[in-house]
């Protein structure tokens, strides 16, 4: 469901309803980044105090109760059974490594192995030789506990570095959890009292805001240009409602007083529409018309053995088109059955032939897949189709080399199917979305009712004009109507 097409009303429910979820989303996601940030300060701060415990003890060992040079080959024997006392003071595990990073004493007991680094890292060694204090190292191990590791070097009474110290402790976060766990469940009953709450708000202060605004949309959807329409009259309202209800009452006014004037203008472009779409239905014939008797003025010898042939053949075109004429003469009385359909059993491919005598051009080609198809249409009709989609082409055709138009008629199960091609200009992707819209055209002349017209005989027929098309490369146009 797209949410533009969601009431007014929904749309504010549902706005109140996100905002509160957003609002505890964030809320909750702060909160657990804020404890987070702080157990990591706590855990860092704790770390270097025991850090500063720890050196001070063995800084206090190594000037008062050691007896060993200060030497690191000497570090098993000067720590070998401090390091445990300290390590239970400080409740921390304690390793004791050589200058190049190898474990040389540990205060790690028990059976579980250590998993303290035997050989600490290059990076480790790198990280305190350049002067830095101490590093930290956060790792976890299999039973989900978090150690935090601090190195920093063991010097002599001249500050000369002898050993490398490295403290681990677990973080025991157990209150810290605890806390936050308790302080998410609270904070998710106040939210859940909240979300019930502003349910029952959104619910009641969207039904307030949109009620006058369902009584303007059912008075305007009651609107209409053909009846007189009542004015809307709401008691309590807000500014903002109040200008839109005298905005429609003020457009009542002007709509009973435009309504005559419509009505008039409407029945004038009806008549103009009319006129036009007459005038072109007579100009098909009469153009064709024109064509046969300059071509016959043309080719007319008196001595011609089969000119009474030819002059039978004349009168029949010119008998034609004049029938088409009466045609559309008969229905000019009947604007919405022009022309009328008369269905008749016909030879398709006879008929196209037919369409196709009155154009000189050598460039037209007709092709048939079956030497008949039997279809039961109107004649006229099909000759008008034919005749409109081959002038069109034939005018796409001016100032193209090597012009080629092709006629086809084929048929399938249910169709005969007619096609136009044509090697043309084409036409460009956003012509091509209005050429079957009346008085739609790109020529200078006509009056672009042709395509229309095709289209609206093709649909009666309950049949199907579609079009295919390159620029500069060509068109074609295939009719499909149902042959019964």
């Amino acid at each position: 469901m797209k949410i533009k097409r969601l009431s007014l009303r929904i749309r504010i429910f549902l706005a109140m309803i996100l905002l509160i979820l957003f609002s505890t989303i964030l809320i909750a996601s702060v909160t657990i980044y804020q404890y987070k940030e702080q157990t990591d300060e706590y855990n860092k701060g704790r770390l270097e105090r025991k850090e500063a415990s720890v050196n001070a003890a063995i800084n206090y060992w190594l000037n008062s109760g050691n007896t060993f040079p200060l030497e690191t080959k000497n570090l098993p024997y000067i720590f070998k059974d401090k390091i445990y006392e300290i390590s239970n003071i400080e409740k921390s595990e304690i390793n004791i490594y050589d200058l190049e990073g190898n474990l040389v004493k540990s205060s790690h007991s028990g059976f579980v192995k250590s998993d303290a680094p035997v050989l600490l890292s290059s990076s480790i060694l790198d990280a305190i030789s350049d002067n830095v204090q101490h590093i930290y190292v956060t790792i976890k191990v299999i039973n989900n506990n978090s150690y935090q590791s601090s190195y920093s070097y063991i010097t002599d009474n001249k500050f000369k570095p002898f050993g490398i110290l490295n403290i681990r402790y677990i973080q025991d976060n157990t209150e810290q959890d605890k806390d936050l766990k308790e302080f998410l469940y609270r904070l998710g009953f106040v939210y859940i009292f909240m979300f019930i709450f502003a349910i029952l708000l959104a619910y009641f202060l969207s039904s307030y805001i949109t009620r006058s605004l369902k009584a303007i949309t059912e008075k305007i959807s009651q609107t209409r240009l053909s009846k007189r329409n009542e004015k809307i009259i709401l008691g309590d309202s807000s500014i903002e409602i109040g200008t839109l209800v005298n905005a429609y009452n003020e457009m009542i006014d002007e709509l009973e007083e435009s309504a005559v004037k419509l009505a008039k203008g409407e029945r004038e472009q009806a008549w103009r529409e009319m006129a036009k779409q007459v005038a072109h239905e007579i100009k098909n014939p009469l153009t064709p018309m024109r064509l046969t008797v300059q071509s016959f003025q043309r080719k007319f010898d008196p001595n011609d053995p089969n000119i009474q042939d030819k002059i039978h053949e004349f009168s029949n075109m010119l008998i034609q088109q004049i029938d088409t004429l009466s045609t559309i003469a008969s229905a000019f009385s009947n604007f919405a059955n022009m022309p009328a359909q008369n269905r008749e059993e016909i030879d398709v491919v006879e008929v196209v032939k037919n369409a196709l005598d009155i154009f000189t051009e050598d460039y037209i080609y007709f092709f048939s897949k079956k030497k008949s198809f039997i279809a039961k249409l109107d004649k006229t009709q099909v000759i008008r189709i034919v005749t409109n989609l081959v002038k069109n082409a034939t005018q796409s055709l001016d100032g193209i080399e090597n012009k080629k138009l092709e006629v086809t008629v084929d048929e399938d199960e249910e169709n005969v199917c007619i096609t136009i091609a044509d090697n043309g200009k084409g036409i460009s992707k956003e012509d091509g979305e209005h050429v079957f819209e009346p008085r739609f055209t790109t020529k200078n002349s006509g009056m672009g009712l042709g395509l229309a017209m095709v289209k609206n005989i093709v649909e009666a027929y309950k049949g199907t004009v579609t079009f295919t098309s390159q620029t500069n490369i060509g068109t074609v146009f295939k009719v499909k109507l149902p042959k019964n």
